[in-house]
């Protein structure tokens, strides 16, 4: 079974810097504190096809995570999907931005969904993940807004 979250804010930075920011995986473990480390292993700038691979704890639980940007339109949309194997995986997700006023309203969402034992902790998963999309959503606020000058 898979289940979706999302969470949504508006930063208070034009849309160009806020895409670019968000479209560099190196600055996801300024905003999710699961990120332990990632790295763009991939050359070029990223784009379709654009893989970053990852070491993230989650529960208490480390695992090697590997995402591909399947869709890239600057600086409206962002799509990625996993490709590790892990028990639980974000099948696809991706940021939709687009302009608020002076600034942007960043959408994050993901599809998880469980595989083997994981189809019986999915659902925990997606409560959790559910529980702080809002919270996420203020994050990354919070780290665009601290990096990205105005």
């Amino acid at each position: 079974m898979a289940g979706r979250f999302e969470g949504s804010t508006v930063v208070d930075r034009p849309i160009e810097p806020v895409f670019a920011f968000l479209a560099d995986g190196s600055n996801d473990p300024k905003f999710s504190p699961r990120v332990e480390e990632i790295k763009q292993t991939t050359d070029g700038p990223p784009g379709v096809g654009t893989v970053f691979a990852s070491k993230v704890k989650d529960a208490g639980m480390k695992s090697d995570r590997e995402f591909e940007l399947t869709e890239f339109v600057p600086p409206t949309r962002i799509r990625w999907r996993e490709r590790s194997k892990n028990i639980v995986t974000a099948a696809e997700g991706g940021y939709d931005l687009e302009p608020a006023g002076t600034g942007t309203r960043v959408t994050i969402h993901n599809v998880l969904e469980g595989h083997g034992f994981g189809k019986l902790i999915a659902p925990l998963a997606l409560r959790a993940a559910r529980k702080d999309a809002g919270p996420f959503a203020e994050r990354i606020k919070a780290a665009v807004e601290a990096e990205v000058p105005r």
